[in-house]
């Protein structure tokens, strides 16, 4: 796959305070989804999606990031003596999916000032942001829906879904406008963050876990100031660039999963295990089993 954006960026440096204590030691994106960590899902979808690049953003204590995306020769070594050469080429071949880079956020300061952390990264190109809390499986890597997006238009791009005001309420609200002729994709006029009434929602639409940014979102993020919960928002900056150059938003295939919510971690593992080779039918008939209980 060929596109223009060759690089992302994954903000992963978030306490997890949603799912404590399982996050007290371990980061959640570490958490798994049967077999895989969350966070390998997000590397895989934005490889899947053209991505040569990777910056995850972390902080510390979140290390185990980093050792997971690295080489282990004590393991590899037991594993080719045992002549498990499956699971040899699974965890080498994890190690070679893309240029991964890491860098920490030193100060909890939000999402825009994370991203902001990426400049010397990302440098004079359009990148893509994958959140770490949100993994969304389908049959096309959303990234890449987005990718497609960017090359058509030329602008900033967010992923976005219609959910239920509460939800909306917590995160970012935009205002849309159709593109003729197009099936999913909307012009984004205005963005706001974490509005506390319904009334004040611009609508249903939210932006989940995806986006991708020209290089001027850097510049305005320079100039963002704090604002919910006295941070950086990275919906800010998205606002400013809506009003200036553009905005395009894409209505994306695929389901997403909270991974910072312990309802959505056990959502993944049951949809994740139901498909998975090893272990769907034995899960697919104790789920039979417990349901007639129910």
């Amino acid at each position: 796959m060929s596109n223009q954006v060759r690089k992302a960026v994954i903000p992963a440096a978030g306490l997890g305070t949603r799912v404590l204590p399982a996050s007290k030691a371990m980061p959640k994106e570490m958490l798994p989804i049967v077999d895989k960590p969350a966070i390998q899902y997000i590397v895989e979808e934005a490889v899947a999606s053209g991505i040569t690049d990777i910056l995850i953003i972390t902080n510390r204590g979140k290390s185990d990031i980093e050792n997971h995306f690295d080489r282990t020769p004590e393991l590899e070594e037991r594993l080719l003596q045992a002549g498990r050469q499956e699971a040899y080429d699974q965890i080498v071949g994890l190690t070679k999916m893309a240029n991964i880079c890491f860098v920490r956020q030193k100060e909890t300061k939000g999402l825009g000032h994370a991203v902001n952390c990426a400049r010397s990264f990302v440098g004079n190109e359009p990148f893509a942001i994958l959140f770490g809390d949100d993994v969304i499986l389908g049959e096309k890597p959303v990234t890449a829906q987005l990718c497609e997006a960017y090359e058509k238009y030329g602008l900033g791009v967010v992923g976005t879904k219609e959910m239920p005001p509460e939800t909306v309420m917590r995160g970012s609200s935009l205002k849309l406008e159709p593109i003729t002729g197009e099936r999913n994709l909307y012009k984004c006029t205005a963005l706001v963050e974490k509005v506390s009434r319904k009334e004040d929602l611009l609508s249903n639409y939210t932006i989940l876990g995806r986006c991708i940014c020209p290089p001027e979102i850097f510049d305005i993020l320079d100039n963002t100031k704090p604002g919910v919960g006295n941070e950086i928002q990275l919906t800010d900056a998205l606002a400013v660039l809506a009003q200036t150059k553009g905005l395009t938003a894409v209505d994306f295939e695929g389901k997403r999963y909270d991974m910072g919510n312990k309802l959505g971690i056990l959502q993944a593992t049951v949809d994740v295990a139901l498909q998975h080779p090893e272990v769907s039918e034995g899960f697919r008939a104790y789920l039979k089993e417990i349901v007639d209980k129910l």
